[in-house]
C-alpha cells in the first residue's frame, strides 16, 4: 500500500540525490580543471621566460649562426634547469623525437606524442595531453613548438608528476562527498521528521474517521501542538464527531419525542372509536363528544405528518413559487386564522394592522405557513389570560414582524439551541422539535433572517425581517431547487 513516505521517497528524495550527483560532478570537474590547468598554466609560464630568452638571443635575424646560436642557449638552459625535481624539461626534434632531457634521458614510459602533435596544430603552439608511466603514476605533458629557429631544436616539453596533484584532488573529492553525505542524512533525516509530523495525526485521523464512520461517536483526536492544517483538521474532526453525537442524541429524543406524540393522538382516537361503536345513538353526548375528539386529534396527527413532510422536503430541496405580495395583507390573514383558537385558549390578541403598503417577494403558502407556525408556539407557550402581540414595521431597506407571547420563556442554555433541526428544551411542551428549523430554512431561502429573545418565565419575542421588494429582486434570491 502506498504512502506519503514511500511518494516522498520516491519524489523528494530522488531530486536530491539528484541534485547532491549533480553538485558533486561540477564540484569536482571544476577542482579538476582548476588543477591541472593550473600545473598547465605554470609551465606555460616557464616556456615564456625561455621565449624571452631566445628572442633577445641573434637579433640579427634567423640565419644558420644565429639557429645554432639559440640551440646552443636552449641545451644550456637544459643542462642548468634548475627545477628537475619538480619538472623534466626536453628538447624535441621535429619528429618529436627527444634530443636531450634535464634527467639526461629519456623518461622511462613516456612515449606518447599527442601534446606534440596537438602543438603543431594548435594555433599558439602549445599542446597538452597526461599519461600514465610503466609504473601507473599520471604526469602532464606540455609542449610548446619554438618560436623562433633553432637548428634540429622544434619544440620544448616539460613533464610533471601529478601524484600531489591527484592527492589533493581525491582529499578535495573525499571531503565534497562528506559533506554530500552530510547533507544527505540531514535531508534525510529532516524530512522523515515533517513526513512522520504529517503521516502519524493522519492516521491517528484515519482510524478516528473509521471508528466514527462505524457510529461510534465518541473517539476524539489527541490536540496538537501545532496550529497548521493538521491541527485544524483535527480540531474539525473532532467538532464534526461533536456535532454529530449532538445530532444522534436529538435525533433519538426526536424519535422518542414523535413515537409519544403520534401515540396520544392514537390513543385516544382508537379508545374513543371503540366507545362510539358500542353506541347506537348518534345524539348520545358521548357520541358527539368522540366525534369531536377524534376530528381534533386528527387534526393534531395532520399538522405533525404537514411538519415532518414540510422537513423532509427542505432537506432535499423544494421549489419555491416566489410572487410581490403585501405583508401587511399576509399578516393580517395569518391573524384571523389564528384568532379564534387565540380565543379558545383564553388569551387575546394584540395586532393594529399598519396602513402602510410592505411589498416582499415570497411563496405565499409557505410565508403564511412561517406565520402560522410562529403564532403557533407562542400559543402552545403561552398561559391563560395572556395575550399575543402582533408588530410590522419597516426598518430600513427591512420589513420586520415582531410576534411576542408573555409566556414560559426559553431558559438561555435553550435559546441557542432552539432553531436547531430536533432540539426539544426543557420547558418545550409537545411538538416535533422541527418548526423553528424548518421556519428558519424557509425564512433564509426568502433572503430573510429570523432571531429570537427570550426571557425565562416572562415571554419570547420571535422577529423575522424580510427584505422590502425591489424591481429586480426576483434575480437575487432564487428559489431553493
Amino acid at each position: 500500500m502506498k504512502s506519503i513516505t514511500t511518494r516522498w521517497l520516491r519524489g523528494s528524495l530522488l531530486i536530491t540525490l539528484v541534485v547532491l550527483a549533480v553538485a558533486e560532478a561540477l564540484y569536482m570537474y571544476s577542482t579538476y580543471q582548476s588543477y591541472y590547468g593550473g600545473a598547465r598554466q605554470t609551465i606555460i609560464s616557464r616556456f615564456s621566460t625561455l621565449s624571452g630568452q631566445l628572442q633577445a638571443t641573434g637579433t640579427a635575424g634567423d640565419s644558420d649562426q644565429t639557429a645554432a646560436s639559440r640551440a646552443s642557449a636552449l641545451r644550456r638552459a637544459v643542462e642548468q634547469f634548475s627545477e628537475k625535481d619538480k619538472f623534466e624539461f626536453m628538447l624535441l626534434d621535429s619528429a618529436g623525437g627527444v634530443i636531450t632531457a634535464s634527467s639526461g634521458t629519456q623518461p622511462e614510459g613516456l612515449t606518447g606524442q599527442e601534446d606534440f602533435v596537438l602543438a603543431q596544430t594548435a594555433p599558439s603552439g602549445v599542446g597538452s595531453a597526461v599519461y600514465h608511466t610503466g609504473e601507473g603514476e599520471r604526469v602532464l605533458s606540455v609542449t610548446m613548438l619554438v618560436p623562433y629557429a633553432a637548428g634540429s631544436i622544434t619544440a620544448l616539453r616539460m613533464v610533471t608528476s601529478m601524484t600531489l596533484v591527484d592527492r589533493r584532488i581525491w582529499q578535495a573529492f573525499a571531503m565534497s562527498m562528506g559533506v554530500a553525505l552530510a547533507v544527505l542524512c540531514f535531508t534525510v533525516w529532516s524530512g522523515l521528521f515533517f513526513v512522520r509530523s504529517i503521516v502519524k495525526p493522519l492516521g491517528q485521523v484515519e482510524a478516528t474517521a473509521t471508528k466514527i464512520a462505524k457510529g461510534d461517536l465518541s473517539v476524539r483526536l489527541p490536540a496538537t501542538r501545532y496550529n497548521d492544517e493538521i491541527g485544524r483538521l483535527c480540531a474539525t474532526i473532532n467538532q464534526m464527531a461533536q456535532d454529530l453525537a449532538m445530532a444522534e442524541t436529538m435525533k433519538n429524543d426526536f424519535i422518542s419525542s414523535v413515537s409519544h406524540e403520534l401515540r396520544t393522538p392514537l390513543t385516544s382516537i382508537k379508545g374513543w372509536v371503540e366507545t362510539i361503536a358500542t353506541l347506537r345513538d348518534p345524539a348520545d353526548p358521548n357520541y358527539q363528544k368522540g366525534i369531536s375528539i377524534i376530528g381534533t386529534e386528527t387534526d393534531r396527527l395532520y399538522t405533525m405528518v404537514e411538519e415532518l413532510l414540510d422537513f423532509s422536503r427542505l432537506q432535499n430541496g423544494i421549489q419555491l413559487k416566489c410572487q410581490v405580495l403585501d405583508l401587511v395583507a399576509e399578516t393580517t390573514d395569518a391573524a384571523l386564522f389564528v384568532e379564534a383558537r387565540i380565543q379558545k385558549e383564553g388569551l387575546r390578541l394584540v395586532y393594529d394592522e399598519p396602513e402602510f403598503l410592505c411589498p416582499v417577494w415570497a411563496d405565499p403558502g409557505r410565508l403564511h405557513q412561517v406565520l402560522v407556525n410562529v403564532l403557533d408556539n407562542a400559543i402552545k407557550y403561552s398561559e391563560p389570560g395572556g395575550s399575543i402581540t402582533i408588530t410590522l414595521e419597516r426598518r430600513g431597506p427591512n420589513a420586520v414582524i415582531a410576534v411576542r407571547d408573555h409566556g414560559r420563556g426559553i431558559s438561555p442554555e435553550d435559546l441557542a439551541n432552539v432553531k436547531q433541526k430536533f432540539f426539544k428544551g426543557k420547558n418545550a411542551v409537545r411538538g416535533s422539535g422541527i418548526g423553528l428549523a424548518v421556519v428558519e430554512e424557509i425564512v433564509s431561502a426568502l433572503g430573510g433572517t429570523l432571531d429570537m429573545a427570550s426571557t425565562l418565565g416572562v415571554g419570547t419575542t420571535v422577529s423575522m425581517a424580510l427584505p422590502i421588494y425591489h424591481p429586480g429582486q426576483e434575480f437575487l434570491h432564487q428559489p431553493i431547487q
